[in-house]
C-alpha cells in the first residue's frame, strides 16, 4: 500500500495540471490500482486451474469474490458464495491416488507460479513504456501487486482464518497421511457438489484423527469432517462431545473451522440442555465477530435461527432469521447441505413445539 501510495504520489507529482486534475487523477489511479490487484487474483487463481489440469485434476469449482462457477452432475453452473479472507478459490477433482501418492505441489503453487511469472512480464513490460507515464503505473500495479501475491501465498505462513498454499504444499510433502486427507478433502468436496451427503460417503473416510494427527493441519481438516458427518446424522450428542475434545487439544484447525465448528456447538446444546449460560460462554465477542465475518454461511445461519427461537425465545426475529436463509442460500453452490441445514432448522422448530407452524418459504434450490 505505501509503495503504491508512492507511485501514484509521483506520478501525480509530474502532472502540469490544476488541483481538481489532480484530485480526479488520485481517484482514477486508485481504480487503475484495484483493478490491476483483481486482475493477479484473476490469474492467481487460473494458475491453480492450469497446473491441475497439467497434473491430471478435473474441473471441480473456479471462484473469484463472490462468484463461483461449480460442476453439478456434469453441468456448470453459476452460483454466489464467499470465505471471509480469500478473493478466490479452485477445487478440482483429485486423480486416483496410485501407491499412496498424487501430484499436489503445482496444483498448490501454480497460483504463485503463474503471478510471479506475469509480474516479471508486467515490470519488464512497465521499462519499456516510460514515455506513456499511465501505462508505464498501471503495468507497475500489475507487477508489483502479483509478485506480492505470489509471495504472501507461496511462502508458507497460517493468514487469517485459512492457510496459504505454501504452507499446503509443504504440509503435503512430509508425509503420506497428510496427502492421503488433501485427497480426500478434494473427493469429499466433489461428491459434495454432486448431490452426495456426507452421511451417504464412505464411512471409512472419516475416521477420527488422534490428538497427535489433529496437530496436522491436513488431518485436522478429516477431524472437522468427521464432526460435520455426525451432524448430517443428527448425532448430536456425539458431535458435541467430539468438538468439544477438538477444541480442547492442541491441534491445526484454522479460525473459520474453529468457528463453524463452536456455531454447532451452541446449536447442539440448544436443541438438547438449552442453558444459557452454556450458550452465552460460547457466543463470545470473538464468536460474534467470527460469525459476522461468516454472516452468509447456511450454518451460521441456521444457528442464529435457532438461538433466536430457542434462547431468546423470539418468534418475530426467528422468521426474519429464516427469511435471510431463503435469501443467501438460493444460490448456494451445494445444494446437499442446504438439506442438511434446513434439517436442523426442522429440529429446532420441533423443540419449540412448532411442528404445525409453517416458518419456512419457497427455497428455489
Amino acid at each position: 500500500g505505501a509503495f503504491f501510495g508512492w507511485l501514484i504520489g509521483k506520478y501525480i507529482g509530474k502532472l502540469e495540471i490544476s488541483f481538481t486534475g489532480r484530485i480526479m487523477s488520485f481517484f482514477v489511479m486508485i481504480i487503475l490500482m484495484y483493478f490491476a490487484i483483481f486482475i493477479q487474483i484473476v490469474i492467481h487463481e487460473l494458475g491453480h486451474l492450469i497446473f491441475a489440469f497439467m497434473t491430471g485434476y478435473k474441473f471441480s469449482s473456479f471462484r473469484i469474490m463472490s462468484l463461483m462457477l461449480i460442476k453439478e452432475s456434469g453441468k456448470i453452473k453459476l452460483r454466489h458464495f464467499s470465505v471471509a479472507g480469500t478473493g478466490g478459490q479452485v477445487l478440482m477433482a483429485p486423480p486416483d491416488m496410485k501407491e499412496e501418492k498424487f501430484p499436489v505441489v503445482l496444483y498448490n503453487l501454480g497460483g504463485s507460479i503463474l503471478n510471479t511469472l506475469t509480474g516479471l512480464l508486467f515490470l519488464f513490460s512497465h521499462f519499456k513504456v516510460l514515455h506513456m507515464p499511465r501505462l508505464s503505473l498501471f503495468l507497475m500495479f500489475l507487477a508489483s501487486s502479483g509478485i506480492v501475491l505470489a509471495l504472501l501465498n507461496g511462502i508458507p505462513m497460517r493468514m487469517g482464518m485459512m492457510d496459504n498454499d505454501g504452507y499446503n504444499a509443504l504440509t503435503l510433502t512430509k508425509n503420506k497421511e497428510s496427502r492421503r486427507s488433501f485427497w480426500l478433502q478434494l473427493k469429499i468436496n466433489e461428491l459434495l457438489a454432486n448431490g452426495v451427503r456426507l452421511k451417504d460417503m464412505p464411512d471409512e473416510w472419516f475416521e477420527i484423527p488422534s490428538d497427535e494427527e489433529m496437530k496436522n493441519s491436513m488431518m485436522a481438516v478429516i477431524g472437522v469432517f468427521a464432526c460435520n458427518r455426525l451432524m448430517d446424522n443428527h448425532k448430536f450428542d456425539e458431535a458435541d462431545k467430539l468438538m468439544t475434545h477438538f477444541m480442547n487439544i492442541e491441534s491445526s484447525i484454522v479460525a473459520l473451522h474453529k468457528g463453524i465448528l463452536v456455531c454447532d456447538r451452541i446449536y447442539c446444546e440448544l436443541v438438547n440442555e438449552n442453558r444459557k449460560n452454556v450458550v452465552d460462554d460460547m457466543l463470545d465477542a470473538r464468536q460474534k465477530k467470527l460469525m459476522k465475518a461468516m454472516r452468509k454461511f447456511p450454518n451460521v445461519i441456521r444457528t442464529e435461527y435457532a438461538y433466536a427461537l430457542l434462547a431468546e425465545k423470539d418468534l418475530k426475529k426467528a422468521q426474519e432469521i429464516r427469511k435471510k436463509f431463503d435469501r443467501y442460500t438460493r444460490y448456494y453452490p451445494y445444494s446437499v447441505e442446504i438439506e442438511t441445514e434446513l434439517e436442523l432448522i426442522e429440529i429446532a422448530n420441533r423443540c419449540k413445539n412448532l411442528e404445525n407452524i409453517d416458518l419456512k418459504e419457497d427455497h428455489g434450490a
